[in-house]
Order: structure tokens, then C-alpha cells, then sequence
């Protein structure tokens, strides 16, 4: 994260002494990124983070992925999926689509998650409906509708829905942060950034459980290379009396991003929110539109060559997609290799348009995206040929 967070009691200088009131001395632990040269945390637990009495290999099937071909523009229904009525939003997780440096997939969760710990990356997960709190090592966390949930790799939480929770999650092979180029040389959000430190939540207390609980073998779910750990910790990993840093997870919602806007048609890197490991994840947002006289405000056609194009459509009403069957929930994937643009009609619609009531979240990745069980199961099969009428 791109600025200094204190939360809870830690001595004044670090890696000294530092006791409870009982005198016993807090075991220190240095969560850091990049080998220790870059964003770092230090947390304080009351015991030690190492201490694990068993660990057991967990079944791991999320179903195989299969490559976009034939080549095609696609359409998905991800308000079709079915999920149980006592999914949590780990273990019900259902796959869309994946590649090398990420997977992207949805869930709608009812019941409390296990404590789970993805090693293999960060992780973002975008709240589409309903409300959870996230419980972590760092402090609990509210979410809602339009949160943007930012997770650093190997960070020990889990999600407690309130109501039922629908949620886009993305899971990185490394890290997820704000553009470089939002950001200063020491990390603060330029004057030109669309979102800035006002704008994301972070934990503001630690989060302690007591009693029993603490006391008793607890099971932490880890995700690694090679799949699934049931590790079981001496004691409940909800110790942390106090930690400080730059690395912990954060919040920011859809709503705070500004957009930016112009005379003429702005390209698709000025909704940019997020950049991972050869993705980056963009956000559309209602706006004032193109104000040029003769503005076209709806994109033109365009080939993004070195990217595919997910796009999530989650409120209002997206001009450019209107008659292709795209409503609320659904996402199109727009292949490299495939040149795309609004449907027919659409940029004649548009001219005078003033204001366009939209919200969508974009992801793009550079190298293909593969297909995963989920797609298949909720695929519009007519969405390819909209453009055309129909084959």
C-alpha cells in the first residue's frame, strides 16, 4: 500500500522487546514482498505464527481450462451460476476463465468462510451485492456493494457475510497495486490520479480473539503452487495486538473513482485502477461524456492486440453493448484477435449524449485468458454474432 498504517500497540523502536502485561515477550513477525526490498508489515502475536501441529493435502478440482477456440467473442450470465445455499466465498469459488498470471472467478456466499491464506499471490475481490465483514490478522474490514477488497498475498482472513454476498474475485501469480504512474517516487497519489489516500479504509483496530477459541487448534486453509494445505496452528492466528507497515489490506469503492473525460473519446487506460502481473483491472464509472461538437461518445472499434478484454457489467446501462443481450451480471470477453466495437446503431444513438449512467469493471490480460467451468456453464451462445444480426 502506498502509505504508512500504525495499528495497535508495538514498542518504539522494532525488533526489540516487546512484553505483555503479564511479562511474557509477543513474537514478532515481518510479512515483506519482493525478498524483503520492498512494502513490509510488522505484527505482533501474542503467540508464536509458527506453530503448526499438523498439515493435510486438500482436494483441489476447480474443473480444467480449455482455450478460447474457435476464436470468439463471448458473452456470460454470471447471475445464472447456481451455488449452494451454504457457500462461503473460499471453497465456493467457481472458475471463469485463468491464465498463467491470474484467475478470475465468482461466488455467491451465505455462511462464514474457513481461515484461509492464498501464498500464491494477492488477491482482489470486487463486491457485487450484499455486505461481509472480512476478519484478517490485521483487523476486521466492512464491506458492501462496490468494494474494491485488495488482499496481500499470504494474509490470514476470512469473510463473514451479513447478507448474501455476490463477488468477482481475482487471484494474481504476484502483486496487485495502484498504477505507477498515479503514484509519486515516495508512493503518494498525484494530483492527477483518479482516486487518492481519502478515499481507501484500512484495518483501524487489531482484531483479538479470546478465550477457548484462542486456545484451541485452529485450521488455516493455504493455497500454494501445488494446491491446497490444511495447516492446523497450535492456536487461533487472530493474536496480533498491534502491527505497523505499508503492506495490509485495503478497501476502495467503484463510487470514489473520478473519471477523467474530454471533448473527445478518452481511451480505456484513463479508467485504470489496479495494474497486477500482466493485468490490470479498470474501472467504468457514471461520467460526463465526450463534449466535443461532434463528439461520438460510445468507443469507437477498436483491437487491443496484445490484450483480451473482460468486462463486468455490474449497474446502470452500458450504451455501447445495448440489443446484445448484455444486462446487469453478464460479462463479454473480447479476444486479441478480434477486433471489437459497440453494437449497430449505437454510435449513431449516442451523438448528443451528455451523460452516460454506467458502471463496469474491466480487466485486461496479456496473454490469452483460457475458459473455465463457470464460463461454460453460464455462455450466451448467440453473443458472437450481434454485430451481424445472426449468422
Amino acid at each position: 500500500m502506498p502509505y504508512y498504517r500504525q495499528v495497535g500497540h508495538i514498542p518504539r523502536k522494532r525488533h526489540t522487546q516487546f512484553r505483555s502485561p503479564q511479562g511474557s515477550l509477543y513474537a514478532e513477525e515481518l510479512m515483506g514482498v519482493e525478498g524483503f526490498s520492498s512494502d513490509s508489515a510488522l505484527l505482533y502475536h501474542r503467540n508464536l505464527p509458527t506453530a503448526i501441529v499438523d498439515a493435510v493435502a486438500v482436494d483441489d478440482d476447480r474443473g480444467a481450462l480449455t482455450p478460447n477456440h474457435p476464436l470468439k467473442p463471448r458473452s456470460y450470465r454470471t447471475q445464472d451460476l447456481k451455488f449452494p445455499g451454504e457457500a462461503d466465498a473460499v471453497t465456493a469459488r467457481r472458475r471463469l476463465f485463468g491464465n498463467a498470471d491470474v484467475t478470475l472467478g465468482f461466488v455467491v456466499a451465505s455462511a462464514p468462510s474457513p481461515l484461509y491464506r492464498n501464498a500464491t499471490g494477492d488477491e482482489v475481490l470486487y463486491v457485487h451485492g450484499g455486505s461481509a465483514t472480512v476478519e484478517t490478522i490485521y483487523g476486521a474490514l466492512d464491506v458492501g456493494d462496490g468494494d474494491y477488497l485488495v488482499l496481500p498475498t499470504s494474509t490470514t482472513y476470512r469473510v463473514v457475510p451479513h447478507e448474501q454476498l455476490t463477488a468477482l474475485c481475482v487471484e494474481a501469480r504476484g502483486h496487485i497495486a495502484p498504477p505507477k504512474r498515479y503514484l509519486s517516487p515516495k508512493g503518494q497519489f498525484l494530483e492527477h490520479a483518479p482516486y487518492c489516500e481519502r478515499d481507501i479504509r484500512g484495518p483501524s483496530e487489531p482484531l483479538v480473539v479470546d478465550g477457548d477459541e484462542a486456545e484451541n487448534p485452529t485450521d488455516v486453509l493455504v493455497r500454494h503452487r501445488a494446491g491446497l494445505t490444511r495447516y492446523t496452528y497450535a492456536h487461533h492466528p487472530f493474536d496480533v495486538v498491534g502491527w505497523d507497515g505499508c503492506l495490509y489490506p485495503w478497501v476502495f469503492n467503484i463510487d470514489d473513482f473520478e473519471p477523467i473525460t474530454g471533448r473527445l473519446h478518452q481511451p480505456p487506460p484513463v479508467h485504470q485502477t489496479f495494474e497486477g502481473p500482466n493485468f490490470v483491472v479498470c474501472s467504468f464509472c457514471p461520467r460526463k461524456v465526450d463534449y466535443h461538437p461532434d463528439a461520438i461518445p460510445v468507443p469507437y472499434n477498436h483491437a487491443n492486440v496484445d490484450s483480451d478484454e473482460l468486462m463486468f457489467y455490474v449497474r446502470g446501462n452500458y450504451e455501447a453493448r445495448a440489443g446484445s443481450g448484455i444486462g446487469i451480471g453478464s460479462m463479454s470477453l473480447h479476444p486479441s484477435g478480434f477486433t471489437h466495437g459497440p453494437q449497430p446503431g449505437a454510435a449513431e444513438a449516442s451523438i448528443g449524449a451528455e451523460f452516460f449512467d454506467e458502471t463496469a469493471v474491466m480487466i485486461d490480460t496479456f496473454a490469452p485468458l483460457d475458459l473455465g467451468e463457470a464460463a461454460q456453464a453460464c455462455e450466451d451462445p448467440d453473443y458472437a454474432w450481434t454485430w451481424s444480426g445472426g449468422r
